[in-house]
């Protein structure tokens, strides 16, 4: 056990000092959104493991949207989408539209879609995909709340992540926060539009619950899909939570006063 931790402490070392080396253009994808960029010190890090959850019970719609504009954020240039789904997820969430996804920005023709039968089958595959350099991001969508996607998966897919500088978003309809050592977490849900706005922009109210190396914050975030960036939503928007309070308390407290 002692000799398994050091080879994991000195891969970890060793694949920090790789990320280091590369521009940071190719380290860091900013969101756009001028405040959620500030807690990320800059934008959201590439090569890295980011969970996104439904902030709410029937919310797991707006997860997945959210979950696609953070891909959309990190691609670059010729680099393809994977998208690991769990044969649950679509009988539950039904099938992935082609033109939903043009609707986000995205090209349908450079998005991958991989069904798996369980869960163990969707970290296996997702393990495979991010050893592949030709992807530049693998969504990655397990249902529910297996055993098999514990602490030690999360570490394994950071690492296999940070190997080929392949984003991992690991999307968890229809389960709860757990330990992770993930990068960021995300806590996403439809924010409303306003009243005379017949179709616009999407609108998430989001909250990063976690982030390892800056302040949490919530805030009502707009996606432009034509320039497939976050802005911030001037009706409506909420402040930055403080970062030494869980942003989790402060959707409970709005929550509550909902």
């Amino acid at each position: 056990m002692a000799e398994t931790s050091r080879k994991l402490a000195v891969l970890r070392a060793s694949l920090a000092s790789h990320a280091l080396e590369r521009p940071i253009s190719e380290r860091i994808a900013p969101l756009g959104h001028t405040s959620a960029d500030a807690c990320l010190s800059g934008g959201l890090a590439r090569g890295a493991l980011h969970e996104v959850f439904a902030g709410a019970p029937g919310q797991e719609a707006s997860a997945s949207g959210f979950a696609l504009a953070l891909a959309r954020r990190v691609l670059t240039k010729n680099k393809w989408l994977l998208w690991v789904r769990q044969d649950f997820s679509a009988l539950e969430s039904g099938e992935i539209y082609g033109a939903g996804l043009r609707e986000l920005g995205l090209d349908p023709s450079r998005v991958l879609m991989l069904h798996a039968p369980d869960a163990e089958a969707v970290l296996r595959a997702a393990g495979d995909a991010l050893d592949c350099k030709g992807l530049g991001a693998v969504v990655i969508e397990p249902w529910g709340e297996p055993k098999i996607f514990d602490l030690v998966a999360s570490r394994r897919l950071t690492l296999a992540a940070a190997k080929h500088n392949v984003t991992a978003i690991l999307l968890r309809p229809g389960a709860e926060p757990s330990p992770s050592a993930a990068e960021t977490r995300w806590l996403v849900r439809a924010a409303p539009s306003p009243p005379d706005d017949d179709w616009g922009a999407p609108l998430f109210d989001v909250s990063l619950a976690r982030n390892r190396h800056g302040p949490l914050g919530h805030w009502v975030m707009e996606w432009d899909q034509d320039e497939s960036i976050f802005r911030t939503a001037h009706h409506g928007a909420l402040s930055a939570a403080p970062a030494d309070r869980p942003a989790e308390a402060a959707l409970e407290d709005r929550r509550q006063a909902g």
